[in-house]
């Protein structure tokens, strides 16, 4: 049985799921100031992607199994924004809810960035050493094609992680081996912890980069919208299965959500005070509860 409802009248509306963002939104909020530590800016720009790929995008079990066989796949690559992992993880049932109050503890299953040593259902892999997760991703989907399962495998990695050269080593292998189960989506911010992805060390046209190595590349440019998400995700997910490994470009708002952490750098990692977290979770009001 899969979590995802396949019947329409089931199927959570755009309110529920941006209802769900906003308390999403919230959690990252208050997890890492409690412990003055973490990165909100990325966590809060992917807050609706992440919804919308375990509410309503991904097949899955009702039970959590490393194998995964039988279901769809996702691997986050750049693991620093874990607290959007963990909190959309928690919503959608993999752990208590009330597990968030452990945020970047010591001995806690939630750490900084994601580790399965500790048995965190919903973590198939360690993430944060950035460039990794696309070689992972691919050996996934490699594996799903050789055990004849017809499900997909998802990642998402950070726009400035495309700096790392490991990444375009898998890219071009997911191609020449006709990778064509695989969607990994790029977080197109234009933002890094030191500044704007061009500043840093500018990386040109990366759907022209994407695909030149041999890649059908979908374009979402509203990626802080829901419906633009599910429309975009809908279309890559069509292109599957033709011969190609398929991108997603999610144009997104580091930050997004909260006013004074968009159209900056300064919040990738960087906890807010306790004035700061009063006046964004004002922005963000209370729609499912808080841990």
């Amino acid at each position: 049985m899969s979590r995802k409802k396949t019947n329409n009248l089931n199927m959570p509306n755009t309110q529920q799921l941006e209802d769900l963002t906003t308390q999403v939104r919230r959690d990252i909020l208050r997890m890492v100031h409690k412990v003055n530590s973490g990165h909100p800016g990325g966590s809060l720009g992917c807050a609706e992607f992440f919804v919308a790929l375990y509410s309503e995008i991904m097949d899955r079990k009702d039970h959590f199994d490393m194998d995964g066989i039988g279901e769809d796949l996702f691997f986050l690559s750049n693991g620093h924004i874990s607290p959007v992992y963990y909190s959309v993880l928690a919503r959608t049932g993999y752990f208590s809810v009330d597990e968030l109050n452990t945020f970047r503890l010591i001995n806690s299953r939630l750490q900084g960035h994601p580790t399965t040593h500790e048995g965190l259902p919903g973590i198939r892999i360690a993430s944060g050493s950035l460039g990794q997760g696309m070689s992972v991703a691919i050996g996934a989907a490699q594996a799903k094609k050789l055990n004849g399962d017809q499900h997909l495998v998802y990642s998402l990695h950070g726009d400035g992680e495309l700096q790392e050269g490991q990444n375009w080593e898998a890219i071009m292998y997911a191609s020449a081996k006709k990778v064509d189960n695989l969607i990994s989506t790029i977080d197109l911010n234009g933002k890094q912890i030191d500044g704007a992805t061009d500043d840093v060390l500018p990386m040109g046209s990366i759907r022209a980069k994407f695909e030149a190595f041999g890649w059908t590349v979908i374009d979402i440019e509203e990626g802080n919208k829901i419906e633009a998400i599910l429309k975009g995700m809908a279309e890559a997910k069509a292109e599957t299965g033709k011969g190609k490994p398929v991108c997603v470009l999610l144009k997104t708002m580091m930050g997004n959500g909260v006013d004074f952490m968009m159209h900056t750098h300064a919040w990738h990692g960087k906890a807010p005070n306790d004035e700061q977290l009063e006046s964004a979770l004002a922005q963000n009001a209370e729609t499912l509860g808080d841990y």
